[in-house]
């Protein structure tokens, strides 16, 4: 059937449902003149008269109410068929490249990308695990991931998660036969698990605080790392002292596993953010990604 026979049941349907020639065309946006002719044209080509017209009103006859009951519903399937595939269109869709370190993709973009990915199956997400402080605009990076101390100014930056602490931390097994630190002096006694940061240069010195004073410590012990997660199983082995995020650890240290030490040398600092050029125009997919993970605590 071609497209205009389409067109023409359209315009008697509209007509029929409005019960008048000029509320119709005004639906449809046409002249008065031109849908009556094309309802005609209808009426010519099918040989049978679909409308009964008076001075008042226009009725639909025997074969126009047929037409409508057998047409009516299959076009109005066709309508809501191309409703649904016009809003899948809007979806948002596209990639977004992400630079996080390894415990912020862990515990925040994961979590986050868990539970949109099934939600949108159009975007598509590449996490960069780095623990350097990557250039995002150099690596042509949508965003990255840092602490809300180490966000450029020139750059657009979204709270993603709460204020976080660090924590210091030996497993009972490893205080059996030694005095826990009480001071940041006494890691000097201790055993204590080095980490070895890319964006520290080196090994990573210990950043205690408390009060006005505030502390960087170089630690020694048997065994460097280059991963948190690796520092928390050595701990948990007894293996020596170990200093990382404190949510890594705190169910450890709830169910005893791990002993939490200079507690008070620990304070809270500015959360995970994520953050990405202020002349970025951010797409519909960067959007919807920025929003699931923006912090509301």
């Amino acid at each position: 059937m071609r497209r205009s026979n389409f067109d023409d049941i359209t315009a008697f349907l509209a007509v029929a449902h409005e019960g008048s020639f000029t509320r119709a065309a005004a639906k449809l946006g046409v002249s008065q003149s031109a849908l009556s002719q094309t309802v005609r044209n209808l009426e010519a080509r099918i040989g049978l008269r679909l409308l009964s017209r008076t001075t008042r009103k226009v009725a639909s006859t025997e074969a126009g109410e047929r037409l409508i009951g057998a047409i009516g519903p299959k076009l109005a399937e066709i309508e809501a068929e191309l409703a649904a595939l016009s809003a899948l269109r809007n979806q948002p869709s596209g990639s977004v490249r992400i630079s996080a370190g390894e415990h912020a993709a862990e515990a925040v973009l994961w979590p986050a990308l868990q539970k949109l990915l099934p939600k949108y199956p159009d975007i598509n997400v590449e996490i960069i695990v780095d623990n350097a402080l990557t250039d995002i605009i150099a690596e042509r990076l949508d965003a990255g991931v840092r602490l809300g101390e180490q966000v450029a100014k020139d750059m657009v930056a979204v709270r993603i998660g709460p204020d976080m602490r660090m924590a210091v931390v030996g497993s009972p097994s490893y205080f059996a036969d030694r005095k826990p630190p009480l001071v940041p002096q006494d890691l000097t006694g201790h055993n204590c698990i080095n980490l070895r940061l890319p964006t520290a240069g080196g090994l990573y010195a210990w950043e205690l605080e408390k009060g006005e004073r505030k502390l960087r410590v170089r630690v020694e012990g048997q065994l460097v790392v280059n991963a948190a997660s690796l520092a928390v199983q050595a701990a948990l082995a007894g293996a020596g002292l170990a200093f990382v995020p404190d949510d890594r650890v705190s169910h450890h240290v709830a169910e005893g596993r791990l002993v939490r030490v200079l507690v008070d040398w620990c304070p809270p600092f500015s959360g995970l953010h994520l953050y990405y050029p202020s002349r970025r125009q951010p797409t519909p997919a960067f959007s919807v990604l920025v929003e699931a993970l923006r912090y509301r605590g």
